[in-house]
C-alpha cells in the first residue's frame, strides 16, 4: 500500500483524509490497516510518533459505518486521560458524515457528560480501564453487542496494574470479535496477557521498539544534583524550541515547574495529582506555544503527542530502559529531528551504562560549563 487512495474506504473517510491532506501512510498504517480491512486480529508494535492511531481509527471507523448497528460497537482502551483525549481527537476528525458518534469515558471527568454521550448513541468509546469498569460494575453501560476491541498502550496499561480491570472488561465483551493490540514496546513479562486476549493475530513489527528513533540525538551530562536546575535552564537558554522535561516525582515535578516560572521561562506541569481541567490547559498551553517548557512525570511518556518537540530531557533518571524508551520517543517524531539529555550525577553514570547496554545505543557524553550565575 502506496497511498491511501488504494484503501477500500469509504468516501467519507477519503474525504476525512484528503481535508487532512493525508496521502502516504506511515509503515505501521501500510502493514496493520490493510489486516484490520480484512477483519484479522492485529498485533503491532512501533515506535513512538509513527501512526498507530490512526493504523487502529481507519478500521474501525470503516467497519462500523459499513455495517452500522445499535449500541456500543467498539471499545478503544488507554492508559491515560491525556491519551485517551488524542485518540478521541482522531476519530473526531476521521468521523465525519459517518454518522458515527463517539464518547470520551476517563476519570477526573464529570460522568454525566460521558453518560449522556453513550445514551445518546454512541457507537465507539475511547476509554480508561478502571472508569469504563466502574460504569459496568454500576450497569451504566452493556458491552455485549462490541465488534471491535482496540488496545492501544497494551504494555504501559498492565504495567499500571490495570490487567483485573481489562479481565473484568474482557469478560463483558462477546467471544467473538476482533481485536487489535497497538504499542510501541511489547515486554516479555505483559506479552502472554495481551496474546491471551487475541485470536491468530497478524503481527506488525515496524522497526525496533528496544531504541529511539534514528533522529533523536542522544546526549548525557554529569552533573551534581544540585545543579540540575542550573543545568536546564542553561539548555534553554543556549537551545531553541520546545521542552518537555521528565520528573521523577509529582513533587519534584511541580517545584522544577515552579523554579522556572520564577525564572521567567513559559513553564507548565502535569502529573497525577493535578486535575483534569489543570493537565488539559497545560497540554493544550504547550501544543499552543503559550509554553516553552512541560514538566512531567511519566505520565505524559506515552501516548503524548505534541508536533515539533525540539527537546526531552531526564531531568531525572527514568527507572526502567524501557521509560527512557518512551521519555524519549516524544521527541523525533515521524520524520522530525529532535534531541534527549539525560541528567545523571556521579553515582548515577552506572545506570547510563545500564541503559545502553540494555538497549544496545549510545549516549554522547557532554562536558559543559554553566553560564548560569
Amino acid at each position: 500500500m502506496n497511498t491511501f487512495q488504494e484503501l477500500s474506504l469509504c468516501p467519507a473517510l477519503q474525504a476525512s483524509l484528503a481535508s487532512a491532506r493525508l496521502k502516504t501512510p506511515t509503515p505501521v498504517q501500510a502493514a496493520a490497516i490493510p489486516a484490520a480491512l480484512a477483519g484479522h486480529d492485529v498485533l503491532a508494535t512501533a515506535q513512538t510518533g509513527t501512526g498507530k492511531t490512526l493504523a487502529f481509527a481507519l478500521p474501525v471507523l470503516q467497519r462500523l459505518s459499513q455495517s452500522p448497528l445499535p449500541g456500543i460497537q467498539a471499545v478503544v482502551l488507554v492508559p491515560t486521560r491525556e491519551l485517551a483525549s488524542q485518540v478521541m481527537d482522531t476519530f473526531q476528525s476521521m468521523k465525519q458524515d459517518t454518522g458515527l458518534e463517539c464518547a470520551l469515558v476517563v476519570g477526573g471527568l464529570p460522568e454525566a457528560k460521558q453518560l449522556a454521550a453513550i445514551r445518546r448513541g454512541a457507537s465507539i468509546i475511547v476509554a480508561t480501564p478502571g472508569r469504563l469498569e466502574d460504569f459496568l460494575g454500576r450497569k451504566l453501560v452493556r458491552l455485549d453487542r462490541v465488534r471491535i476491541l482496540v488496545l492501544d498502550e497494551a504494555d504501559r496499561m498492565l504495567d499500571m496494574g490495570f490487567l483485573p480491570s481489562i479481565r473484568r472488561i474482557l469478560a463483558a465483551l462477546p467471544a467473538e470479535r476482533q481485536t487489535m493490540c497497538f504499542s510501541a514496546t511489547l515486554e516479555e513479562s505483559t506479552a502472554p496477557a495481551i496474546h491471551a486476549a487475541l485470536n491468530n493475530p497478524v503481527r506488525v513489527e515496524i522497526g525496533s521498539t528496544r531504541k529511539p528513533a534514528d533522529q533523536v540525538r542522544l546526549q548525557w551530562f554529569q552533573v551534581p544534583s544540585e545543579q540540575k536546575t542550573d543545568l536546564l535552564r542553561d539548555l534553554l537558554d543556549r537551545e531553541v524550541g520546545t521542552f518537555l522535561v521528565f520528573a521523577r516525582t509529582k513533587y519534584r515535578t511541580e517545584r522544577l515547574a515552579k523554579t522556572l516560572a520564577r525564572a521567567g521561562y513559559d513553564a507548565a506541569m502535569i502529573h497525577g495529582d493535578r486535575s483534569q481541567n489543570q493537565r488539559t490547559a497545560a497540554l493544550k498551553g504547550f501544543q499552543g506555544g503559550r509554553y516553552r517548557v512541560l514538566v512531567a512525570t511519566d505520565i505524559a511518556a506515552r501516548g503524548l503527542h505534541v508536533e515539533n518537540i525540539a527537546h526531552v530531557v531526564n531531568y531525572d533518571m527514568p527507572r526502567a530502559s524501557e521509560d527512557f524508551i518512551h521519555r524519549v520517543g516524544r521527541t523525533g517524531r515521524v520524520a522530525e529531528r529532535g534531541v534527549a539529555s539525560t541528567f545523571a550525577t556521579q553515582q548515577e553514570s552506572g545506570e547510563i551504562r545500564r541503559i545502553e547496554r540494555e538497549l544496545k545505543l549510545k549516549m554522547e557524553p557532554v562536558k559543559h560549563r554553566l553560564s548560569v550565575c
